[in-house]
């Protein structure tokens, strides 16, 4: 009889116990489970800009290493726009961007795994905005050479234009003058009797 008791004790530990420590682990590590996740990043997503930045930087919550951080950003078109890899510092991962690409809607894409193994990947992605197109300085120069005159002609033209108004006047009064003197002249005629 003792042997089918011990057999039951045993059995009933079992069940009882095992559940028991692994609700008791379950409890006691849920950090160690916990996953890495991106916590910032620069552009961030639906980001609108006026130029592509010099870099991407991710930041995670947990320490990254070099040698699996994949990180690619790419245009509408599918051409990349990274210069070089991605590097790590600690928590953050970068990638130098070619800022002489063209406008338009790009594309964030990551793969990194933490130092404690853990695989992080996602993608996001922000706009680079067209902007107008402003005038190279020599062009701006030529542009303000062919709308003001050259020295040499405003003084022609001050000259003449100065020169234009006194004899203008000058006309104006002979022509005055004479008619005054017609007038006169007429005048006297009649007034004498011619």
């Amino acid at each position: 009889m003792h042997v089918t008791d011990r057999r039951a004790a045993r059995t009933a530990a079992r069940v009882l116990v095992v559940p028991a420590a692994l609700a008791a682990l379950a409890v006691t590590a849920p950090q160690a489970a916990a996953h890495t996740e991106l916590e910032t990043s620069s552009p961030g997503a639906n980001a609108s800009l006026a130029g592509l930045p010099p870099r991407v930087t991710l930041t995670f919550s947990d320490p990254m290493t070099q040698k699996y951080a994949k990180v690619a950003v790419t245009g509408a078109d599918g051409a990349s726009a990274a210069e070089g890899e991605p590097q790590v510092e600690g928590k953050t991962v970068t990638l130098a961007l070619d800022t002489g690409a063209p406008a338009g809607r790009y594309t964030v894409g990551y793969r990194v795994v933490s130092a404690d193994g853990h695989p992080v990947s996602g993608s996001y992605t922000f706009t680079v905005k067209e902007t107008a197109q402003t005038p190279s300085p020599s062009a701006t120069v030529q542009q303000e050479t062919a709308a003001s005159p050259s020295p040499d002609t405003g003084r022609a033209d001050d000259q003449s234009s100065g020169a234009t108004v006194p004899v203008l006047a000058g006309a104006g009064a002979l022509a005055a003058s004479g008619a005054v003197g017609a007038y006169l002249v007429r005048r006297r005629r009649t007034g004498h009797g011619d």
